[in-house]
């Protein structure tokens, strides 16, 4: 079958004009990701830390206690927040409301702030025990 040669191809990156919703949208996705192999392997490394005894879990302990683990933590409650925040937001799209543009402009703006103040007020409580 002879294809044609001026076939319209589907629509890509180059036509659209990336906006709040698609980068959301994005964000969803690879907190998502991040959650889901950096959380994992956190996760399971406190675990055994737990089951091995008490060095292990000191070792455990100090690598999260050190500037480089709280980095990791802190960007895990990101990851989580706006994760938590994006899943909302795409809930409430699926019910049928928030589709004006000004409103899910509004609301894609707000779920990254949303999910920064979470963690600062996360962190926060966190330190000040």
């Amino acid at each position: 079958m002879a294809q044609a040669k001026n076939r319209p191809i589907s629509p890509h990156l180059q036509i659209w004009r990336w906006g709040p919703a698609m980068f959301v949208s994005i964000l969803h996705r690879v907190t998502g990701d991040g959650m889901a192999f950096v959380g994992l392997g956190v996760l399971l490394w406190w675990i055994y830390a737990v089951a091995a005894g008490p060095a292990s879990y000191e070792t455990f302990a100090g690598h999260a206690g050190a500037w480089y683990g709280k980095v990791v933590l802190v960007g895990l409650t990101w990851a989580f927040f706006n994760h938590m925040a994006s899943g909302l937001r795409h809930f409430v799209l699926d019910i049928g409301a928030g589709f004006e543009l000004k409103s899910n402009n509004l609301w894609s703006m707000l779920t990254p702030l949303f999910a920064l103040a979470a963690t600062v007020v996360t962190w926060t409580v966190i330190l000040l025990k």
